[in-house]
């Protein structure tokens, strides 16, 4: 695998390497923070500056004690086109010096030598980093990026709805007695033919692989002997999984199902649904008039752990994100310092307070009795996430796992359809996207 990071960084990237590690960076970090006088840019995303503007403001505000002639210069980003922005950002000479990832794209940034390794002592909390987070800034045993905050996907329900349908605003423990609940919920809303019971669209594979997670299966597994990985999708436990999630889709989705999960919060707030599975945050979107929500619907939007097969929790997609230092930038040490207050104890108890997971597991067990907090904070110890692999991006890309799913909405075999999954995985995982 080392061979494989040195050809994914190629010519050009080392020579990034190591001028970062050069002797000027060398020079500068050994001066007193006083005497350092450099500019530091932070790309966040926009969440930073809507949620919780004070952790920067505060943050900033002990940098600039310690490093009184440093000056910081934090740039909001949208999710929309971030990446393409420091792409085009990355391949000229004006760059941030840290920058916020989502949890799914750091492999792609680590492969191709942009991001600059870091040291977890320099942390606080990292011995209790979120597994889920700290995997996606791991590569051959070293750390290229920091946890920021974490995310999982909970079930999001209208309490009034299923009030209706089963006389219980509380949504039900177990798949089997949901999916009772409902059947009655949609003999109760059934004259609305576009009404789901259930929305679950059909490319929306998150929600799918969880079902395969809990079967026991996965997208794929890495062989440790061969050094490579292999896609899984076609063991009978994923194809199970996957079988679960298209039974629900063909009998509760009453809408279009060759949709993916951007607009399902705007089907529940226009009162379409009863039920959603989605990430935490997006039971405020329901009701969140800036964000076509419906605010006659505060107050009846609830959240729970999503039943799964087996009489057990569906097991969630661990989201988040993360932050990390570009290799090339001649401050990578003022960068890591201002992550590492930003990300401390004091900063991830502000995200707390404020029903955001915190990035380790000490500060995230409070909110697992919180009720506000308790389904998705407890939905993120048994999460699953994507192989962490090479070419994961490009399979993205190709939608590999959404069209798969169609496929099988559609009437073509599970057996056949996961079979030619595998095989066009297998063509695309081990290699760098």
């Amino acid at each position: 695998m080392k061979r494989k990071l040195i050809a994914a960084i190629g010519v050009a990237g080392m020579l990034v390497s190591i001028a970062a590690c050069g002797s000027d960076d060398d020079k500068a970090s050994s001066k007193d923070p006083k005497d350092r006088n450099e500019s530091l840019t932070v790309w966040l995303m926009s969440d930073a500056q809507s949620t919780w503007p004070e952790l920067v403001k505060d943050v900033n505000t002990q940098f600039k004690t310690k490093y009184p002639n440093v000056k910081v210069n934090v740039q909001y980003q949208t999710w929309a086109d971030k990446a393409k922005k420091l792409d085009a950002a990355l391949a000229g000479d004006k760059f941030p010096d840290v920058v916020e990832l989502g949890n799914t794209e750091t492999m792609t940034y680590i492969l191709n030598g942009a991001l600059g390794e870091i040291d977890p002592k320099k942390y606080e909390n990292s011995d209790t980093w979120i597994k889920g987070l700290k995997d996606t800034c791991a590569f051959e045993g070293k750390q290229y990026c920091v946890p920021y905050y974490a995310g999982a996907r909970v079930a999001i329900y209208n309490k009034d709805m299923f009030k209706a349908g089963t006389g219980k605003d509380t949504l039900p423990a177990t798949q089997d007695d949901l999916t009772a609940a409902l059947d009655k919920i949609g003999e109760k809303y059934g004259k609305d033919k576009a009404f789901s019971p259930l929305y679950l669209p059909g490319r929306y594979w998150y929600a799918a692989m969880s079902y395969v997670a809990a079967e026991g299966g996965q997208i794929a597994k890495y062989d440790e002997g061969k050094k490579e990985w292999k896609s899984t999708l076609s063991t009978p436990e994923a194809q199970k999984g996957i079988t679960d999630f298209v039974d629900l889709v063909k009998k509760y989705n009453h809408g279009d199902k060759t949709k993916d999960e951007a607009d399902h919060a705007n089907v529940m707030a226009n009162e379409k649904t009863a039920l959603l599975y989605g990430n935490g945050w997006e039971a405020g979107s329901v009701v969140d008039s800036k964000s076509n929500g419906n605010p006659k619907l505060t107050d009846k939007i609830g959240t729970a752990g999503m039943p799964g097969p087996n009489g057990k929790a569906l097991p969630s997609f661990i989201g988040g994100s993360d932050l990390a230092t570009i290799s090339k930038s001649k401050v990578q040490d003022l960068g890591e310092e201002w992550i590492s207050m930003f990300t401390s104890e004091k900063s991830e108890e502000v995200l707390a307070s404020k029903n955001i997971l915190p990035n380790n597991t000490k500060q995230l067990e409070p909110l697992k009795d919180k009720p506000e907090t308790a389904a998705i904070a407890n939905a993120v110890p048994d999460a699953w996430f994507t192989p962490i692999a090479p070419g994961w991006t490009a399979i993205e890309k190709k939608e590999t796992l959404e069209i798969m799913l169609l496929d099988i909405i559609k009437g073509k075999s599970v057996e056949e359809v996961t079979k030619a999954a595998d095989a066009e995985i297998d063509s695309m995982i081990n290699k760098e996207s």
